[in-house]
């Protein structure tokens, strides 16, 4: 049973407005878009959620005050684009249908028709007519498309790749998936495989991806991850001659940054993946080499790449030489060396590299200094040695810096063939393969006699059968359908195989923000035109956990796209704001087996959409998060009570009052210094400080009225822009009192109020100051100065204090906006 979050009673009724307002709202078509407004496009949009079967308030904290900054942007002037759909396929659905026996596409969108309930009762503007659902033909025929665009241009491929695999899911992960070395889904311990895949090549575009002239105002901290997560690195690719041991294979190449240290080589590490492991291991050193390579591939890379592990090896029991000294050094593998980063091989120089020294004393390597301070003394390292210095123990290079050193060894390299100059990237080709049924299929066929040959544009959508045994079984459940697999070779018409793995869902939503504009457009992904007139996204909101994988990979889509013609941006979204996590009470992140997850719907049934759009947008700066409170909620309601009780009275009560002329210039000017205010705290996503302000107003704007002494006129433009600030913030009490005030539907037509500047500005007093009752200076203030600050600005004057210099001071007497009297002992 939902637990009661009330604890105030309203003045009025939240649910029968809010059913009231939608429902109006959606007769109207208010929040319909139209292509053709004449008013500056903004395109604002919020990361659309997985269809998991309910909102949970985490949900809510993304979407409402991301509402409220879009319905802002229309007060402002735009006509704003703030679309949602549902981001329908993947893993989760099809464990879900399977521990629940029923087909995902009928767990899925149920749950889309649940959320779309939940997400009404936000009072968003979305316009439902633009909602795409990535699990339809409608909208995966285009992926597939992009596919063959991909393949056309030779940005897609297949190859053999070692791939992070869960015995459990049966299918392939991403590194990011992976915790502690288990599945995030289903918390299995993972493993490897080497399958044939299919690639999206990133690594084309990776310095591109590094220019961010085109992004406006993005986090820097996404920037840097998205820097770190590419890992530019200019250096020198070196080979090592392995001819001894007779293989096909002559050399070892690596990849270093600090070629200066060649002379320091003791050792070579190879990561366990290496295609020469097999062939260099000799037979004495395979078993141990066999049973760390296992060991090696129930770890991530990211687990393996950590500091904080202990770095192992194992002895191959072969050499490779060193050309520039001909120093036979060996060959270990290790695993923090990666295939995926560099050539899969490093130089070991364990006295200028941190990771090599700790590596060399554990396995008794020598340690040789190459390049040193000038103080060097010739004394063993205790620690591995990282600045510049001198060259020494190098040959013809002793003497040079370092930084010569690097030159001129990279230009003997060159001259000899040994090695070059080149740059590395730490980012690796995008791995869009899933041995899985929930998906996309991909839109190849297998021909013996043509080879790979893609489907014709003509013959997509290349439909997910409904009848698949999605059973997980380690191949992709597709295998095992017959009449989806065979098929006809669209190039000589034999027998053919269909491609039976499905794509990454990443691909749904590397582009969906060009299919909001026209979700049920026929004639190709998107309408060129609209492309034209809305792209890119203005503003795009969402975590920060989806940096390097959805933003990076939306980035490498679009400027794609550009290159091949079909859109004339290469930046999908100018402005990223990301915002924090929502705890709950316990200020632990929400789960069902903490016990602590708020259900928004129990709470939206009790005090209404408004005060939990309020509150949320309340709890603290929106980038940063915060705890739920039951208390705080209806601390929230009780002051939008007293928003009701404000604008639901009867102002003509006020005629002849006092009209205190010193509280109307107070009130006006208040009033013009919260609209400035709300209006620069809205426009940065601060919701939290524009709420406060709002409600600095209410409780002056209720100690005038206790008071009597405004007029009317002013009340009634306080209690008018009060709801017009408000609205954004709270939709539906602001539409209800908007009405019951008798101003024309709707108040979400209007524009947010302007301030004059001059009547912001505090009144200036001239303060008198006196010593022992005689005036000694003159001292201009603000009107509403505090009595202590008045008192201390006087004893500062300096005028003041060549009279009490050497005196003490009795008293202090303070007339309000009038006078200081400094008494003297």
């Amino acid at each position: 049973m939902a637990r009661s979050h009330r604890q105030v009673e309203l003045a009025f009724d939240p649910i029968a407005i809010d059913t009231k307002w939608q429902a109006r709202w959606e007769k109207d078509g208010l929040h319909k878009v139209s292509d053709d407004d004449p008013r500056p496009k903004w395109y604002e949009m919020t990361m659309y959620p997985y269809p998991s079967g309910d909102l949970h308030i985490g949900h809510w904290y993304a979407m409402a005050p991301a509402d409220c900054h879009a319905r802002f942007r229309r007060m402002q002037g735009y006509n704003v684009l703030h679309p949602i759909g549902f981001d329908a396929f993947g893993l989760p659905a099809e464990n879900a249908a399977i521990s629940r026996g029923i087909h995902p596409y009928e767990w899925t969108i149920s749950n889309i028709e649940n959320m779309r309930r939940q997400l009404r009762s936000l009072g968003a503007i979305y316009d439902w007519d633009r909602e795409v659902v990535c699990c339809l033909p409608e909208y995966y025929q285009w992926n597939q498309w992009f596919f063959l665009k991909f393949f056309e241009k030779g940005l897609a491929y297949r190859a053999k790749a070692p791939v992070v695999w869960c015995p459990s899911c049966q299918t392939v992960l991403a590194n990011e998936q992976v915790l502690n070395g288990a599945c995030e889904r289903c918390d299995s311990e993972i493993t490897r495989r080497d399958l044939e895949q299919w690639f999206f090549k990133i690594t084309d575009y990776a310095d591109r991806l590094l220019d961010f002239s085109g992004l406006e105002e993005w986090p820097e901290k996404i920037l840097t991850m998205q820097t770190n997560w590419i890992g530019r690195s200019e250096g020198v690719e070196i080979a090592f001659d392995i001819s001894e041991a007779s293989l096909d294979a002559k050399e070892i190449r690596t990849f270093t940054t600090r070629i200066d240290t060649i002379f320091g080589v003791t050792f070579i590490v190879l990561a366990p993946e290496h295609s020469l492991v097999p062939q260099l291991t000799t037979p004495e050193n395979q078993q141990a080499v066999d049973d760390y390579i296992s060991d090696a591939r129930q770890a991530t890379e990211i687990d393996r790449l950590s500091t904080d592990k202990e770095k192992t090896g194992v002895f191959t029991g072969s050499y490779a030489v060193n050309r520039l000294n001909g120093e036979r050094v060996p060959v270990y593998i290790g695993d923090y060396v990666l295939t995926t980063y560099g050539t899969g091989a490093v130089m070991g120089v364990p006295a200028h590299d941190s990771r090599d020294f700790v590596f060399a004393q554990k396995y008794k390597l020598s340690i040789r200094v190459v390049v040193a301070p000038i103080e060097w003394d010739g004394k063993e390292l205790s620690d591995a040695y990282l600045g510049e210095g001198f060259m020494t123990n190098s040959g013809p290079y002793d003497g040079m810096t370092n930084v010569e050193g690097k030159s001129a060894i990279a230009d003997d390299l060159e001259k000899k063939g040994w090695g070059k100059r080149t740059i590395s990237f730490r980012i690796r080709d995008w791995l869009i393969s899933r041995q899985r049924y929930w998906g996309t299929p991909i839109p190849m066929v297998y021909c013996d006699a043509c080879g790979i040959v893609p489907v014709p544009e003509s013959d997509l959508p290349v439909l997910l059968p409904q009848d698949a045994d999605f059973r997980p079984t380690g191949e992709s459940p597709l295998a095992a359908n017959h009449d989806f697999v065979n098929t006809k070779c669209p190039k000589c018409g034999t027998d053919a195989r269909r491609e039976t793995d499905t794509m990454d869902t990443f691909m749904d939503s590397s582009w969906y923000m060009m299919r909001y504009l026209n979700p049920h457009y026929t004639d190709g992904p998107a309408d060129p035109k609209l492309l034209r007139h809305w792209m890119a996204v203005d503003q795009y909101t969402g975590g920060a956990e989806h940096a390097v994988m959805h933003l990076l990979y939306s980035r490498f889509f679009t400027k794609s796209l550009h290159d091949m013609g079909v859109v004339d941006y290469d930046e999908p979204f100018l402005r990223l704001f990301n915002q924090g996590v929502i705890l709950g009470e316990d200020h632990e992140k929400m789960s069902k087996s903490r016990g602590n997850v708020v259900n928004p719907d129990d709470v939206v049934g009790q005090l209404g959409a408004d005060a939990v759009r309020c509150f949320l947008m309340f709890i603290g700066p929106w980038d940063q998060g915060g705890p739920w409170s039951d208390d705080n909620i209806n601390g929230t309601a009780r002051w939008l009570n007293r928003v009701w009780d404000i604008a639901a009275r009867d102002s003509s009560s006020l005629a002849g009052s006092l009209n205190d002329e010193g509280a109307v210039r107070d009130t006006n000017r208040l009033l013009h210094q919260t609209i400035r205010k709300c209006y620069n705290d809205l426009d940065r996503f601060k919701f939290n400080t524009a709420i406060a302000s709002l409600m600095e107003l209410t409780n002056h704007l209720n100690k005038v009225w206790a008071d009597r002494s405004v007029d009317v006129k002013t009340w009634r433009e306080c209690t008018e822009k009060l709801l017009l600030m408000l609205a954004p913030i709270a939709p539906h009490m602001t539409e209800e009192l908007w009405e019951m005030n008798g101003h024309p539907y709707s108040i979400h037509q209007q524009s947010f109020p302007s301030w004059d500047e001059v009547l912001t500005a505090e009144d200036i007093v001239t303060l008198v100051v006196q010593v022992n009752g005689k005036v000694r200076d003159k001292i201009e203030v603000s009107a509403g100065i505090e009595e202590a600050e008045a008192k201390e600005l006087a004893l500062s004057s300096p005028k003041i204090q060549s009279f009490i210099e050497d005196k003490s001071v009795a008293k202090i007497i303070y007339v309000p906006g009038r006078l200081v009297n400094v008494v003297l002992s």
